[in-house]
């Protein structure tokens, strides 16, 4: 069963990517899948719906991907395991940006309230809060400072991507990594 659902959110993310949400029906995303239309309708209410499921695929791949990063690292590796969660981002985000792109393309003001329950803040917010109960630094709001890390990495990523299609990653890293260590006074 779960496969049918998978079946239809690859075809659409496929179909997404190259045409574009709008142009993109659910008759298409059918017949990519092969499936009848009624099954599209017994896993989603709607094309809304679908792309709802595929941002939430992107974000748990995404939070799944930076947590194996940081659980490479003991939990009193504080710098080490800060530079891994944004070695991870960055290449999750450079490797999924086609995905990324389509799936959050259109955003609206009335989206903020999904910007504050954004998973990947989240979790980069506890492992801050985490990091000051360890007197690693010294964060005193850690969900802003989250969001102010996490908008810095997407703005440093989407700008090395503008500038040059392939990115030199480990230099990317590296900047960021060093940007975040000064905000949070590691160096």
């Amino acid at each position: 069963m779960l496969a049918r659902r998978h079946e239809l959110m690859d075809a659409a993310l496929q179909l997404f990517i190259e045409q574009g949400i709008t142009a993109t029906s659910v008759d298409q995303i059918v017949k990519s899948a092969v499936v009848a239309k009624g099954t599209f309708y017994l896993y989603f209410e709607s094309k809304e719906g679908l792309l709802a499921a595929l941002q939430e695929r992107f974000i748990t791949s995404f939070c799944t991907h930076t947590q194996r990063a940081l659980d490479r690292h003991r939990p009193d590796q504080w710098r080490a395991r800060l530079k891994a969660w944004v070695g991870a981002s960055i290449e999750c985000y450079l490797d999924q940006m086609a995905v990324h792109d389509v799936v959050f393309h259109d955003f609206h003001p009335e989206d903020r309230e999904q910007v504050n329950a954004n998973p990947v803040v989240a979790q980069l917010a506890a492992f801050l809060t985490a990091g000051t109960q360890a007197d690693a630094w010294t964060v005193r709001n850690p969900h802003v400072t989250a969001i102010m890390l996490f908008s810095a990495m997407h703005g440093a990523v989407d700008d090395a991507v503008a500038n040059d299609r392939t990115p030199d990653r480990p230099r990317l890293t590296r900047t960021v990594a060093e940007f975040f260590e000064k905000v949070l006074g590691l160096s």
